[in-house]
C-alpha cells in the first residue's frame, strides 16, 4: 500500500483546518491525501439517540467526504485525494489509519481554560498510541500563518516559511525524531531551530562560584547538542540549523521558542505494556500551549 498523508475529518472547524494543512503537506511530500470520515455506530454528537436516523447520518458522512475532497482538489491543483468512510470507534479507526500513513493529521480546538488549547480525548488517545507521526492543527490555522510576513508587512503564503522548531532531549536523541525534523525543514526550505533545555543544579544557587559553574554547564550542554546534530548537518547540508541550548524547564523553553515557528516537532517514547495516555510532559505542554501545528513523532 502506498504511503499517504491522512487526515481525520468530522466536519468541525478544527478538522477542516487540519484537512487544509494536510493537503499542503501532501503537496510538499508529493503524496496522495487520504480523507478519513469515520462512521460511528453511536455518534458522539447525538444528544437524543432515539431521534438518530442512521440513513441520514450515512448520507451526511458521504457528503462531507465528497464535498471536502472536491474543495481541496479545486484549491490545490494537482493533488490526488482519496476518501474513506470506515465504521468504528473514532480513536481506533484513526489509530489504524495512522499505521498505513506517512503521517496522520488531526484537528485541535481553540483556547480553553487559562489560555491553553483544548485537545480532545480522541486526539490524545491517537497521539498516545500511534507509532507514526501525528500532527495536530488548530481551528484557526491558515496557510499564511506558516510564512514570514511579506515586504508589505502582511502575512503571505508566498513569503519564506518560518523556522521549524525541534524540541530535543540530547540524552535520547532518536534518529526517527531528528530525521522527521530535518526533512520537514528541508521540504520547506526553512531554518531548523533545535531547542535543548537543561536544568540548573539546585546546589549552585546563591553559592560562590555559581556564575562560573553555570557558564561551564552552558558550554558543556551546547557542545553536547552540537555533537548530536553534527551527522544530521552533514546529511542535510542545505538546512540552516540554529542551535539553542537553554537553562530552564524543557516544557517552557519549547513553548517559548515555538512562537515564531511554522511547525513544532516533539517526540513521544513508545511504551510497551503501559496503560492510559502517556505522552510525556514536554509533548503534553506543546499540545496544550503551542498555537502552531505540532508534530508528535513516536520513537523507541
Amino acid at each position: 500500500m502506498s504511503a499517504t498523508v491522512t487526515v481525520g475529518l468530522d466536519g468541525s472547524p478544527e478538522s477542516r483546518a487540519a484537512a487544509e494543512w494536510a493537503a499542503r503537506e501532501a503537496l510538499l511530500r508529493a503524496l496522495p491525501l487520504k480523507i478519513v470520515c469515520v462512521r460511528e455506530p453511536a455518534p458522539r454528537f447525538v444528544a437524543q439517540p432515539l431521534l438518530f436516523d442512521p440513513e441520514a447520518y450515512q448520507q451526511w458522512v458521504e457528503r462531507l467526504a465528497h464535498e471536502s475532497a472536491e474543495g481541496i482538489r479545486l484549491r490545490h491543483p494537482g493533488i490526488t485525494v482519496i476518501t474513506e468512510q470506515p465504521t468504528g470507534t473514532v480513536a481506533d479507526v484513526l489509530n489504524e489509519a495512522a499505521g498505513f500513513a506517512e503521517l496522520l493529521v488531526l484537528g485541535s480546538q481553540g483556547l480553553g481554560g487559562l489560555g491553553g488549547f483544548v485537545v480532545g480525548s480522541v486526539s490524545l488517545a491517537v497521539v498516545a498510541r500511534a507509532e507514526r507521526p501525528v500532527v495536530l492543527v488548530r481551528a484557526a490555522e491558515q496557510a499564511a500563518d506558516e510564512h514570514r510576513t511579506a515586504q508589505a508587512g502582511v502575512p503571505s503564503a508566498e513569503a519564506p516559511f518560518r523556522p521549524v522548531v525541534l524540541g530535543l532531549d540530547i540524552d535520547h536523541a532518536d534518529d526517527t525524531l531528528l530525521e522527521f525534523a530535518f526533512d520537514a525543514a528541508a521540504r520547506r526550505k526553512a531554518a531548523l531551530r533545535v531547542v535543548h533545555a537543561w536544568p540548573e543544579p539546585p546546589a549552585s544557587r546563591g553559592r560562590r562560584g555559581a556564575a562560573e559553574l553555570h557558564d561551564s554547564l552552558e558550554r558543556g550542554q551546547a557542545a553536547l547538542l552540537s555533537k548530536s546534530l553534527r551527522p544530521w548537518r552533514q546529511k542535510f547540508p542545505d538546512v540552516e540549523v540554529i542551535e539553542a541550548s537553554r537553562c530552564g524547564s524543557a516544557s517552557q523553553v519549547v513553548v517559548d521558542d515555538a512562537r515564531d515557528a511554522s511547525l513544532v516537532v516533539v517526540g513521544r517514547r513508545i511504551r510497551t505494556g503501559s496503560f492510559g495516555t502517556h505522552i510525556g510532559h514536554v509533548t503534553h505542554a506543546a499540545l496544550h500551549h503551542i498555537a502552531v501545528p505540532v508534530a508528535v513523532v513516536a520513537h523507541g
